[in-house]
């Protein structure tokens, strides 16, 4: 029998549709037939984005439904939804963390310690976690790669729609099918390799952060050591200053050398003071009669004369 061309075209458009919708749900993670539940909680920023995970001890159980800013209280209001099986306790947290696998931002819920499981649409209290794991792209390189090319291929697909539909013949219609088929199929194994290569990951990602927290504790380790070994130094040349002084103290009390001497031998304190005042009035006698001292070798001695207490007052 054979097809017209109207219904060639409205199988063709149900099929594109109906494909459309099947990728774009995938790729969003949901499952068109699966029921859950919904939870709400609230930020004080958004840092997340429509269908981002949300996961328990790592492993997804749902996503992000609905993202709200609330302006009586200025915060953001998450929706999120949960796989129905899912039991968790009314006083657990939901946590914000860093996704480091493609270096978004996630939800956990972390579970407490109440008898009393939470229900759906109960409001759930936040926490956030700052992320700790760098970005791993260049590990997945080669799935974005082969996921390039099955979007190269549906497009192609989509391109020659017009050709199908001006093909009148029925082995037109059963060669988009078998290319459909085969891009479903390339799809697939895309979405198995993607999987495996997550899983292998989740190893690495356990060993990473177990080797940072080890190398995190021996350098906290190290630094305190290095400043008590200089605080160790410092006071130890702070005692020995402290008894050099000490000593030196000692010493002038005592009357030990010069500077002793001239605090507790007022004799010696005398003399000098005395020998400072000859010396001043010597030099005094020098600057009013210098031919007293031009004549050494004459007989004629010039006796000598005091100095009045004017030319001292103006000397």
């Amino acid at each position: 029998m054979k097809i017209s061309r109207e219904v060639k075209t409205a199988i063709l458009v149900l099929a594109g549709i109906a494909f459309c919708i099947y990728l774009f749900t995938f790729l969003k993670g949901e499952d068109l037939f699966e029921n859950s539940n919904t939870y709400y909680t609230e930020f004080d920023y958004n840092a997340l984005s429509m269908s981002s995970p949300v996961t328990i001890k790592g492993n997804k159980i749902g996503k992000i439904e609905h993202i709200k800013y609330d302006y009586e209280t200025g915060k953001t209001r998450i929706a999120f939804t949960v796989n129905p099986k899912l039991k968790f306790s009314n006083n657990s947290k939901v946590r914000l963390y860093q996704d480091g696998l493609m270096g978004g931002n996630a939800l956990a819920i972390v579970e407490g310690n109440s008898g009393v499981n939470a229900e759906p649409g109960d409001f759930i209290k936040s926490e956030v976690k700052p992320g700790m794991i760098s970005s791993l792209e260049k590990n997945f390189s080669g799935i974005s790669e082969d996921l390039g090319v099955t979007l190269r291929s549906s497009d192609t697909l989509l391109t020659n729609l017009n050709a199908l539909v001006v093909d009148e013949s029925e082995d037109g219609l059963k060669q988009t099918i078998a290319e459909l088929n085969a891009t479903l199929k390339s799809f697939k194994t895309v979405a198995f390799a993607a999987n495996n290569l997550i899983n292998e990951n989740d190893k690495k990602i356990a060993s990473l952060l177990e080797n940072f927290d080890a190398t995190s504790a021996e350098l906290a380790i190290l630094i305190k050591d290095l400043n008590e070994a200089k605080l160790s130094n410092t006071v130890k040349n702070l005692d020995a200053m402290v008894a050099k002084l000490n000593g030196l103290a000692t010493g002038l009390e005592a009357g030990e050398g010069t500077i002793g001497k001239l605090l507790k031998d007022d004799g010696l304190y005398t003399n000098l003071d005395n020998a400072s005042k000859e010396l001043q009035l010597l030099l005094l006698d020098i600057k009013l009669h210098p031919a007293r001292y031009r004549r050494i070798l004459s007989k004629r001695e010039i006796p000598y004369e005091a100095p009045t207490p004017e030319q001292l007052n103006n000397n």
